[in-house]
């Protein structure tokens, strides 16, 4: 709003968000990582260097894979998109040992970090070309290519296809 004498009103419900909106932006200009937050931060890795917060973006802008599978949990064959987990990793410096994955529920599992490979599994961030939401197992899922070898048809590895994962922590050797 504007006074009688053509400035911005300063007091008042205009005036007090105007103010909280200048304050937020000079925040997130003083704190990038609440800019950062803004932009849907999806996983964080954490080792012994510190913590590593990715973005959809960030996961993306790693070379990405594609594969078309059927799961146990899914009534047909759809097509998973996303970065290797050996691939996300190293991004973050984690190339030996073991890590754990813990999904938003609280269920964890753990993987030996040499058992990965470069092209699977992957954390999917894309189901049949598009985000997919928590309802549909996302953002991210663990996913193997289990039609391509029945290595990837078993009960370990059933079980270290999490879903909603939100958080990957190295363990302690």
């Amino acid at each position: 709003m504007v006074t009688s004498q053509g400035r911005p009103q300063t007091s008042g419900p205009a005036g007090l968000a105007r103010r909280q909106v200048l304050a937020a932006g000079a925040a997130m200009l003083l704190h990038p990582g609440a800019a950062r937050a803004a932009h849907h931060d999806l996983l964080t890795i954490a080792s012994k260097a510190g913590e590593v917060v990715l973005s959809r973006a960030d996961l993306e802008a790693l070379p990405q894979h594609s594969f078309v599978t059927t799961t146990i949990w899914t009534a047909e064959a759809l097509t998973f998109s996303g970065p290797s987990l050996q691939a996300v990793l190293a991004a973050a410096g984690i190339v030996t040992g073991k890590v754990e994955l813990i999904a938003i529920n609280d269920y964890r599992v753990v993987i030996n970090v040499t058992e990965l490979g470069a092209e699977a599994p992957i954390l999917a961030t894309r189901l049949n070309g598009q985000p997919f939401s928590r309802r549909q197992k996302g953002p991210l899922w663990l996913v193997y290519p289990y039609d391509s070898d029945p290595a990837f048809q078993n009960e370990i590895v059933y079980a270290r296809s999490i879903w909603q994962i939100v958080r990957i922590q190295s363990m302690p050797e």
